[in-house]
């Protein structure tokens, strides 16, 4: 087998990259998204890029899916039944003790994933150094199983006080429950996390036994139907942290999978800025649904190490991306000030936008772009033919209320988008003291390159770098991923020689660990890092120990890459001890590589055709070309165009000038004077 397959799951499009290791041949294929059964999406994609025998040549299927998410979003998960220590029965809902919004008077915290009457006491207590204070009580356990049943709970979370330091609590009581006769779904703290925070640990186990029913069977259905296809390889999927699993590993930790599809954009674009040596980018990956940002520095895209899902924290590694409700799909509308609004709302794969012709007749970002000619003829990915005049039915009631033409209209929806996105890109960059100038733009996604330069105006930055097969970036990106696998422990000691020596000791059990559940021979490379903090502190800062699987500076070393990060991070340091919260440990195994992709030069009926256009930098009405991209030289092209290719539309604004560049890019260049 000599093939990689990736497929993206998106809001409104499914994207597919399929690519030959033998000949270097690279297909790609778009189809629309089914929300209520998304493998038949994922398997209609597959079926309009390949023939049935070619599944047998590959090797890897790489998935990224918004299954799990979709499923916390919506509230449509398992119904959850949580066994916590007495005394702890409402930690979900008392939390941190603060407010999500601080400023709003209206503002409510989001119902808990298990309401009170199926979060159930157990006696038993463990000690934050694992010594039993309290034994397990067994009945409890009972009682607490009469109720499931009877609430028709189909996963059980299980949560005790300290149990990430000693399971046997934990690990009796899943036996019990099995002895029981329960045959669902049980999640384990000590398993999800070995992290020390007992709300953020309960809810990430609560919201990995939520999602954990529908993931499992969706991934098997998913294997099952492309094994009757012919495809015998490996099947994965990505990381809401980074880089893939096996969706065997996957069933078992589900909530790793949160955040799969939004991370495959950044994690491509990351590999592509190390291919050509981009310092800074600032990825703009516009979908159908939403709007994805994220920065990437010296090849690497920002990474936490806990996420946060409508309010829940997700104690895992956790791409850093910023994502809002501002995509091709997004419902334009009047609010009760009389202002435009431009999202959250979607029109989404089903029914789509009005000018899909499928049934839709809300105004949506795809309507006004077409109307203003920013789509060239209207033909996009999927063979969908745009219809103008359901465009225009769509905006008129709203242009009514507004008071202003249908055109006019449309301009505004664009530019409320553009600064909806811009906005997002400034809470990643300015706000963490990060200037989005000295950073590339990388739009990417259906609708990416065409709001790349009305976002490089709004936030000042001259250059653009529009990937090859941007439409279809995201599966790219799934196919630019490492074989990852991460844990975590809690360890609080002095920052000294003697507990970096218990440390590196707890590194070999982690990785000796991890190094079993990785499948098949790779070559795999071991990375550490230690959350630390000052003593007296309450909040720890993750600095990275580039030494290989074991810590072999000293602690006077350590102490100093401590302080310089601490420094860059808040501009000072304290004169304090230090002390070691967490460790963390990482394998990395290599996975074959994609490679620089490019687009051949060749001719197209686009070429020397015009469309009339509106012009954001002129401020009227242009006649732009439109041309094929894979005509687009090294010598580039001047703005106003619009540059088309199979998944994406690229809008070249006046004053813009597009050249080809390494790895069949477009390099835009803003150029104005300064």
């Amino acid at each position: 087998m000599t093939a990689l397959m990736g497929v993206d799951i998106g809001g409104t499009f499914t994207d597919l990259i399929f690519y030959s290791e033998e000949t270097g041949e690279i297909k790609v294929a778009k189809e629309s998204t089914t929300p209520a059964v998304p493998e038949d999406g994922v398997l209609a994609t597959i079926a309009a890029a390949l023939p049935d025998e070619t599944l047998d040549d590959v090797r890897y299927f790489l998935h990224g899916t918004t299954v799990g998410l979709n499923s916390l979003l919506t509230r449509t998960g398992a119904t959850v039944g949580l066994l916590t220590t007495r005394g702890f029965r409402d930690v979900l809902e008392i939390a941190r003790g603060d407010r999500g919004d601080p400023y709003s008077l209206f503002w409510r915290q989001p119902p808990a994933l298990v309401p009170r009457r199926l979060r159930l006491p157990v006696t038993e207590r463990v000690r934050a150094n694992g010594d039993v204070v309290t034994a397990l009580n067994e009945r409890d356990i009972g009682v607490a199983l009469r109720v499931f049943e009877s609430a028709g709970v189909e996963s059980i979370a299980i949560a005790f006080l300290n149990a990430y330091s000693n399971p046997q609590h934990e690990l009796a009581a899943e036996k019990v429950v099995r002895d029981l006769g329960f045959a669902g779904y049980i999640s384990l703290s000590h398993r999800i996390s070995g992290e020390y925070r007992e709300y953020e640990r309960t809810s990430t186990t609560v919201i990995d036994a939520y999602v954990r029913p529908r993931m499992v069977r969706y991934l098997r259905v998913l294997q099952a139907r492309l094994r009757e296809m012919g495809f015998s390889g490996t099947p994965m999927v990505t990381r809401s942290g980074g880089g893939v699993f096996t969706f065997a590993e996957a069933e078992e930790r589900p909530f790793e999978t949160i955040m799969s599809g939004p991370v495959a954009g950044a994690e491509g674009a990351a590999e592509l800025a190390r291919m050509l040596g981009l310092r800074k980018v600032i990825t703009a990956d516009v979908g159908g649904t939403s709007f994805d940002t994220c920065m990437i520095a010296n090849g690497r895209p920002g990474l936490k190490y806990q996420g946060e899902v409508e309010g829940m924290p997700v104690q895992t590694p956790w791409i850093d991306v910023r994502s809002i409700g501002a995509g091709g799909g997004s419902i334009a509308q009047v609010d009760v000030g009389g202002l435009l609004r431009v999202g959250p709302a979607s029109a989404g794969a089903e029914p789509g936008p009005a000018c899909y012709g499928r049934g839709g007749t809300q105004p949506t970002v795809t309507d006004a772009a077409f109307l203003l000619g920013m789509l060239g003829g209207g033909t996009l990915a999927g063979g969908i033919v745009l219809n103008a005049s359901k465009s225009d039915e769509a905006i008129s009631p709203l242009a009514k209320k507004l008071g202003y033409s249908v055109q006019q209209t449309a301009q505004g929806i664009m530019t409320i988008a553009a600064a909806s996105m811009a906005s997002a890109i400034r809470s990643i960059t300015i706000e963490r003291g990060q200037d989005p100038r000295d950073a590339l733009l990388m739009p990417f996604g259906g609708a990416g390159p065409l709001f790349a330069t009305l976002l490089s105006r709004e936030l000042d930055i001259r250059e653009i770098v529009v990937p090859a097969y941007a439409g279809n970036f995201s599966a790219w990106g799934v196919l630019a991923a490492d074989l990852i696998q991460t844990a975590a422990r809690t360890r609080i000691m002095p920052l000294t020689n003697d507990a970096l020596r218990e440390a590196n000791a707890e590194f070999a059990t982690l990785f000796k660990t991890l190094a079993s559940r990785m499948p098949g021979e790779h070559e795999m490379v071991e990375e550490i890092a230690l959350d630390i903090r000052f003593v007296g502190q309450e909040h720890s800062l993750t600095v990275s120990v580039p030494e290989g699987g074991q810590i072999k500076s000293d602690a006077h070393a350590v102490r100093s890459i401590f302080l310089d990060a601490y420094d860059r991070t808040f501009g000072h340091v304290i004169s304090e001890n230090l002390e070691i919260v967490c460790l963390r440990a990482t394998v990395r195994g290599r996975l074959p590589r994609i490679g620089l992709p490019s687009f051949s030069v060749g001719t197209s009926s686009a070429r020397n055709a015009q469309i009339d256009a509106w012009s954001f930098s002129r401020a009227t009405q242009l006649h732009f070309a439109i041309v094929d991209r894979s005509s687009v030289s090294p010598d580039g092209i001047w703005g106003p165009a619009i540059i088309v290719e199979e998944t994406a539309t690229t809008y070249l604004d006046a004053d813009f000038m597009a050249r080809k560049g390494d790895g069949g890019v477009l390099r835009i260049t803003d150029l104005r004077e300064t």
